[in-house]
C-alpha cells in the first residue's frame, strides 16, 4: 500500500524591499516624524531648498568618494582637497587672475592630488588608509600657508559673476544642485554601464583575481584616486561660490559625512556595494534627521553626534550584509 505524501508549499512572505530600501523607508519615517513635531519650522519650502542646496556640495564630496572605496582603497583627502581648492580659489580671485584661471588651477590641483594620492598607494605600497591620512595632513597645512592662517572673503559686489555660478537659480533651486545631479548621472552611467566601472568593482572585490584577469589594477585605483581629487576641488569651487569665504578648515565639516553617506549607500539599493543612488539616498536621510534635529533646538552638536553614529551603523550593516552574502 502506497502513501501519498503532501508536501506543503512553502509560505510566501511578503517581500516590502526593505533589505534593498530600508533607507527610503527610514528616510519617510524622518519626513512624518519631523512634519507631525514642528510643521511651521518643517513643512516649509526653504527648508526643502536648504536642504538640497547645502547637501549639494556634501553630494559632489560623497560621489567623488564612491570610485575608490570601490576600487578597496580609502581616500580620507577629500576634505583636505575641498578646503585647498576653497583657499586657492579665493587666493586667485583675490589676486587678479580671474575666474577661468582660479577654478581650473583648482581643478589641476584636485587632479594632482588624487595622483599624489595614487603614487604613495600605488607605487610606495602604503595602505590607502595610513597615505592618504598623511596626505590630508599635508593638504591642511598647504590651506594654511595659502591664507595666511586667516580668513579670505569675497564680496558679492566685487565677485558678482563668481558667485552666479553656484547661486542663480533654475526652476526655483540654484545651479549647485544641478551640479550635483549632473555628477551623479554621470558616475552612475560609469559605474553600471562601462567596463571601467566594472573594472572598479572587480579590483576593489579581489585585486589579485583581477591582475591575473589582465585588469590593470594600479591604473584602475589611479584613476579613482584622480576622480576623487577633481570632485572635491570642484565641490570646493561650488563652496567658495556658495558661502564666499575660505577659511584653513572650511572642509573639515565634509569628511564625516561623506565617507557615512557612501557606506550606508552601499546597504541600499544594492546591497554589499557602493553605488550612487544608494549614496543620494543616505545624503539625504542623513540631511532630514540632521535639519529636523535642528530646527527642533537640538544643541549645535548633534550634527556630529548623528553623523558618527550613522558610520557607525552602516560600517556595521555593510559588513553585516558581506557576511551574508559570503
Amino acid at each position: 500500500m502506497s502513501e501519498i505524501q503532501e508536501v506543503a508549499a512553502p509560505r510566501r512572505r511578503i517581500n516590502f524591499g526593505f533589505d534593498k530600501y530600508s533607507g527610503i523607508y527610514v528616510w519617510a519615517l524622518l519626513v512624518l516624524v519631523f512634519a507631525l513635531w514642528i510643521p511651521d519650522l518643517f513643512l516649509q519650502t526653504s527648508t526643502v531648498k536648504q536642504v538640497l542646496t547645502f547637501q549639494a556640495i556634501s553630494a559632489i564630496v560623497a560621489l567623488g568618494l564612491i570610485l575608490p572605496v570601490a576600487a578597496g582603497a580609502f581616500d580620507l583627502t577629500i576634505a583636505g582637497t575641498l578646503t585647498v581648492s576653497v583657499c586657492f580659489t579665493a587666493w586667485a580671485l583675490t589676486n587678479g587672475y580671474g575666474i577661468v584661471v582660479a577654478a581650473g588651477g583648482s581643478i589641476l590641483i584636485g587632479i594632482i592630488i588624487g595622483l599624489a594620492n595614487s603614487l604613495v598607494v600605488v607605487k610606495l605600497k602604503v595602505n590607502s588608509f595610513i597615505g592618504t591620512l598623511g596626505m590630508s595632513s599635508i593638504l591642511i597645512a598647504i590651506a594654511y600657508m595659502i591664507t595666511d592662517s586667516s580668513q579670505i572673503v569675497l564680496s558679492t559686489s566685487g565677485y558678482a559673476p563668481f558667485f552666479e555660478f553656484a547661486r542663480t537659480e533654475l526652476f526655483g533651486l540654484p545651479l549647485s544642485v544641478y551640479y550635483a545631479a549632473l555628477i551623479a548621472l554621470v558616475f552612475w552611467w560609469i559605474l553600471e554601464y562601462t567596463p571601467g566601472g566594472r573594472y572598479l568593482y572587480a579590483v576593489g572585490g579581489n585585486p589579485v583575481a583581477s591582475r591575473l584577469a589582465g585588469v590593470r589594477v594600479g591604473r584602475v585605483t589611479m584613476i579613482a584616486f584622480i576622480a576623487s581629487g577633481a570632485s572635491s576641488a570642484f565641490a570646493g569651487i561650488v563652496y567658495l561660490a556658495t558661502i564666499g569665504t575660505a577659511t584653513p578648515d572650511s572642509g573639515s565639516g565634509y569628511l564625516l559625512p561623506a565617507f557615512s553617506a557612501v557606506f550606508l549607500g552601499a546597504t541600499q539599493i544594492r546591497p554589499g556595494r557602493v553605488n550612487v543612488l544608494g549614496t543620494l539616498v543616505a545624503i539625504f536621510l542623513l540631511a532630514t534627521g540632521v535639519t529636523g534635529l535642528q530646527l527642533a533646538g537640538a544643541p549645535s552638536y548633534v550634527t556630529q553626534l548623528f553623523n558618527g553614529a550613522a558610520l557607525i551603523v552602516a560600517v556595521a550593516l555593510a559588513a553585516r550584509t558581506a557576511r551574508r552574502q559570503a
